[in-house]
């Protein structure tokens, strides 16, 4: 029953990231997009796990955080150029203020990183995840437009 819940949950996300990136016709900005969605899947499996949604899994939850620090490392260059698409979700303010947001990146590579291969229990998973998600969020939050 839980792995179709899980089975179920991660068809639901896979579904709503295809659907934001529908129609995007700039390959840069596809190419954005689909590192973040990368990166939230990866932030998806250790939520799972944090919730119980998902059994503990140390191994899959330390591949997560190393596909974070991976991809943080890559998504600074995809911004380079102020790229956009009427589908984007990027705030100018990524590329007035370029530096901070390649910093906020480099946080989250450098925190991600140190975090991988540190999970070994539901504490130290919900710990990675708080300190992974509040760094996701920050950035969001400032260089994220909300089309909700």
């Amino acid at each position: 029953m839980k792995r179709a819940l899980i089975t179920a949950g991660l068809a639901a996300f896979a579904a709503t990231a295809g659907l934001a990136h529908q129609g995007v016709q700039n390959p840069i900005v596809l190419a954005r997009m689909e590192g973040m969605s990368t990166m939230a899947e990866d932030v998806e499996v250790i939520g799972n796990m944090a919730r119980g949604i998902a059994p503990l899994d140390a191994a899959a939850a330390n591949a997560a955080l190393s596909g974070i620090a991976d991809e943080a490392t890559r998504i600074v260059d995809l911004f380079e150029l102020p790229e956009m698409d009427p589908r984007s979700e990027a705030r100018p303010l990524i590329w007035d203020n370029y530096a901070g947001f390649g910093n906020r990146a480099m946080e989250l590579e450098l925190a991600a990183a140190q975090l991988t291969g540190s999970i070994e229990d539901r504490e130290s998973l919900t710990r990675a995840l708080r300190r992974v998600g509040a760094l996701c969020s920050g950035c969001h939050e400032d260089y994220r437009l909300d089309r909700d």
